[in-house]
């Protein structure tokens, strides 16, 4: 594998473009940033990208299910297409998401300083709500074009406060009645590529030196909510023998989801939310709902995984006197990216190949189109937080990178 000589895009650049989009949707209280699909802090940053877009003479247009493209050049058939999401995790950090379209549109800015033409229909697409931090359901976006999610379940999501999806969709000018699958506009998607933050620290396992890597796959992944009902009840007079307290249960599933990740080897499996009703200091909750994420393998295996979990925590509810619903709110399968794209642009780029084990469109779109993935170094490997971060240097890189890749593509 020959090592790539790289040529750095002007750091300027990146750091006007990063400046501009580094104020929207700061999370005072939490740290980091808290942008989530279709209120405040969305809709500003997806008004940032079109004006990012138009500056850079590309036209955009707003999908039926809210996602947006900036074409550059007339859309058509066997289409480029790269980008990622704006949103964010609660409290989550900068560069997932807005790295990949950030990295997008320089690489708009590098191909033209470049004096390419692009032979094939191109465009920069920002997904809605890839994290799912305020529907729960992740790569809402991409799972609604490709027909993946039902249009009519989706439309009936509510956030933490009530409001429904269609509500936010049809503030922020989509109408949600025309929310669905779009085939046409998936068939004439010819490849798409995707740069990301690496969330964790495989790159640098497999190669110390490397700025880049490329995706390989996608462990399978999914979301499920615990509701552990007993009874309420006043948190100063009821004796130990009176109570069926629930949270008894759902503070169980922590520990019993450390025991499944000593068992499965590799799986990994998280609580991330609690959510006690009526959520009084004072108060025994009559009921609590635990949302846990797993991830590990197939479906099957994931399955088994969260399957042992549940087994521990209907013990613990049984002693307790209480019970315990399982929904599954989402489950994707292991997902491999495009065999021979990959091995291409790793021989391209001279840069090693990773899995992940988080969750992208472009695994969504992968089943569909050729699909691949560009990781860029993080140094901790921290992700999903406010210590999130990403060298300007290797930042730099991965701009060349993609330029690179895409000039390849569009030939």
């Amino acid at each position: 594998m020959v090592k790539h000589e790289w040529v750095s895009p002007d750091a300027s650049r990146f750091a006007s473009a990063w400046s501009d989009l580094a104020g929207i949707g700061r999370d005072h209280r939490r740290g980091g940033y808290s942008r989530h699909g279709f209120d405040d802090a969305d809709l500003h940053s997806r008004a940032w990208f079109v004006e990012q877009a138009q500056r850079r003479g590309l036209d955009v247009e707003t999908d039926r299910n809210g996602n947006l493209w900036a074409w550059w050049g007339e859309p058509g058939v066997g289409a480029v297409v790269t980008g990622s999401h704006l949103d964010s995790v609660p409290g989550g950090g900068a560069f997932d998401g807005p790295l990949g379209v950030v990295s997008a549109l320089l690489a708009v800015d590098e191909l033209k300083v470049r004096g390419v033409a692009p032979a094939r229909p191109f465009a920069v697409a920002c997904f809605v709500e890839e994290e799912g931090g305020r529907f729960g359901l992740p790569c809402l976006g991409s799972r609604l074009l490709t027909g993946a999610v039902d249009p009519d379940a989706v439309r009936r999501l509510h956030d933490p406060d009530g409001v429904s999806l269609a509500d936010a969709a049809a503030r922020a000018g989509v109408d949600p009645a025309g929310m669905g699958p779009d085939p046409a506009r998936l068939a004439g998607i010819g490849t798409f590529l995707e740069l990301h933050v690496e969330q964790g620290r495989l790159l640098r396992a497999a190669d110390p030196t490397a700025a880049v890597a490329v995706g390989s796959e996608i462990v399978a992944h999914g979301r499920w909510r615990f509701t552990v009902t007993g009874q309420g009840n006043h948190a100063g007079t009821t004796a130990a023998a009176d109570r069926r307290d629930p949270m008894i249960p759902a503070a169980a599933i922590v520990p019993a989801a450390r025991r499944a990740m000593q068992r499965f080897q590799g799986a990994v499996a998280t609580v991330g939310r609690i959510v006690p009703v009526p959520g009084g200091t004072n108060v025994i909750a009559f009921s609590v709902q635990v949302w846990l994420d797993a991830r590990y393998g197939d479906t099957a295996s994931t399955a088994a995984l969260v399957d042992a979990i549940t087994a521990d925590v209907r013990l613990e509810a049984e002693a307790e006197g209480c019970t315990v619903v399982v929904q599954r709110e989402s489950l994707s399968d292991r997902v491999v990216f495009d065999p021979a794209l990959g091995v291409s642009l790793s021989e391209r780029l001279g840069v090693p190949i990773v899995p992940t084990g988080a969750g992208h469109d472009a695994g969504v779109l992968a089943a569909h189109v050729p699909s691949a993935m560009l990781f860029v170094r993080n140094p901790t490997g921290i992700s999903h937080a406010p210590e999130e971060h990403a060298e300007t240097a290797d930042c730099l890189v991965g701009v060349t990178a993609l330029a690179d890749c895409l000039a390849d593509l569009l030939l």
